[in-house]
């Protein structure tokens, strides 16, 4: 149907408001992003600092998933459903900032990974909450893009934490690397005043007009009716409890969510952003600072791969972006493992580095957490969610812990890190053929939509 001038325009402010919204929850992803991606640059310093061995390296940057894996089970455990989102994204920004302070004035190792855990706390709160949020509140055609401003909002603050990193090198200044992150807090806890709660979350809590004119504001009346009624006939239609995950149908898209989850993590470029300046002083940029400098060039390269994502997921498609990028990150750490093998130095590593990080952010970087946020009923998501994302830092955990005892292990073993490189491309192999066989395609469906499909006899593609 023709739309005339003024409903043009509405649809356009429309469009302002809800890309306005998801832009200030995704300042809870920006923090996510910076807080996990601070210690990159930090660790340097403190292995120096504080003479700790490839053990205590691997704590000190995998210690803030430990409290990662505690976040979604408060969200889940049923503090998203009794606050609502909105009231959730601000006690996880106040996480942030008390563990800010607390990891810049530490005495000893004890003290900061206990502040690095309190911010995985929040990372893991923010991990569940700021993907929901954008998806419960997005229209089904913007669904995509909004949720992939949470991923652009990471990804830009991982790359903010690694230029601060740099600009702080020079001084070793590493406690106000951490300091710095009270900045993005401030912002959070400001934009948090004008944001909307959920209209999904208002609808379970009766508060149906509200909710409406929410919706109305967002996606115009005659939509805002019709998915009234769809919320309110998918919140009719079950309890909402754990139990029923693990029912007929629901199996199968928790298997998905929580298997794309792992899959982000074991595929190798997660360890490989976290331990990025390490790589590269073995790559031969000996120097901290040059070897921060190269990953800043890697994170300017991860944010523009990420607005590419942005653009082409609600045109090619969930399932298209998955498999064409796991594809490129086999590839690309195949490359990786034939450079070490031969001891390739210098730029050539940052331009495989390149291809692996570009075919992550189009692909599992964003799409894990699109996926688990849209897959479920409204009334079971935050559980299912809670689930997908403690099986996701569970593997970020391990990743992130095992990736320098690995590569210490593998380069004592065989003098080249190669075959750690390798590792990761089989599993890049493995979710290629996983993306194939088992992910849905949810482009364009609404949410209530996408939940009734797993009752139906066959699997929704």
């Amino acid at each position: 149907m023709k739309m005339d001038a003024a409903q043009r325009a509405s649809l356009r402010r429309s469009q302002v408001y809800v890309y306005l919204v998801s832009i200030v929850a995704a300042v809870g992803g920006f923090l996510f992003g910076y807080d996990l991606s601070i210690v990159s640059g930090a660790v340097i310093f403190l292995r120096k600092e504080f003479n700790l061995t490839p053990n205590e390296v691997g704590f000190a940057v995998s210690s803030a998933v430990i409290g990662c894996l505690l976040g979604p089970f408060i969200v889940g455990g049923g503090l998203s459903d009794w606050l609502g989102r909105k009231k959730v994204l601000l006690v996880t920004a106040v996480i942030f900032g008390v563990s800010a302070l607390g990891t810049a004035i530490p005495r000893n190792m004890t003290e900061f990974n206990f502040f690095r855990i309190l911010g995985g706390v929040g990372v893991g709160v923010a991990s569940v909450i700021s993907p929901m949020y954008i998806s419960e509140i997005a229209p089904a055609r913007l669904r995509g893009r909004l949720v992939t401003v949470n991923q652009l909002a990471i990804v830009t603050g991982s790359l903010a934490s690694i230029i601060v990193s740099y600009f702080l090198s020079f001084s070793e200044s590493w406690r106000w690397m951490f300091a710095s992150e009270c900045i993005p807090v401030l912002l959070l806890l400001a934009g948090l005043a004008f944001v909307p709660e959920s209209p999904r979350w208002l609808v379970e809590k009766n508060r149906h007009s509200k909710a409406l004119g929410i919706l109305t504001r967002i996606d115009g009346a005659a939509n805002a009716e019709q998915e009234m009624q769809e919320i309110t006939a998918s919140l009719q239609e079950g309890s909402g409890t754990f139990s029923e995950l693990f029912q007929p149908g629901m199996r199968m898209a928790l298997l998905i969510a929580v298997v794309l989850a792992v899959l982000q993590q074991f595929t190798g470029v997660s360890p490989l952003l976290f331990y990025t300046p390490i790589i590269f002083q073995k790559a031969g940029f000996e120097r901290a600072s040059d070897a921060i400098l190269q990953s800043i060039i890697v994170n300017v390269w991860n944010l523009a791969c990420t607005v590419i994502a942005f653009w082409l997921v609600d045109r090619l498609g969930r399932r298209a972006l998955l498999i064409t990028g796991c594809s490129g990150m086999a590839l690309g750490l195949s490359l990786m493992g034939v450079f070490f093998h031969y001891d390739v130095k210098g730029f050539s590593i940052v331009l495989v580095m390149f291809l692996c990080v570009g075919s992550y952010v189009i692909s599992l970087a964003p799409l894990a957490w699109l996926i688990m946020s849209e897959i479920f009923p409204t009334r079971i998501r935050g559980r299912a969610m809670a689930i997908a994302s403690f099986a996701l830092w569970m593997a970020a955990f391990i990743g992130a812990q095992s990736f320098p005892p690995l590569l210490s292990y593998v380069e004592g073993s065989f003098g080249t890190a190669a075959g750690v490189f390798w590792i990761y491309a089989a599993v890049c192999v493995f979710a290629v053929v996983f993306g194939w066989l088992m992910v849905p395609e949810t482009k364009g469906k609404s949410l209530e939509e996408i939940g009734r499909s797993w009752l139906l006899p066959q699997k929704p593609r």
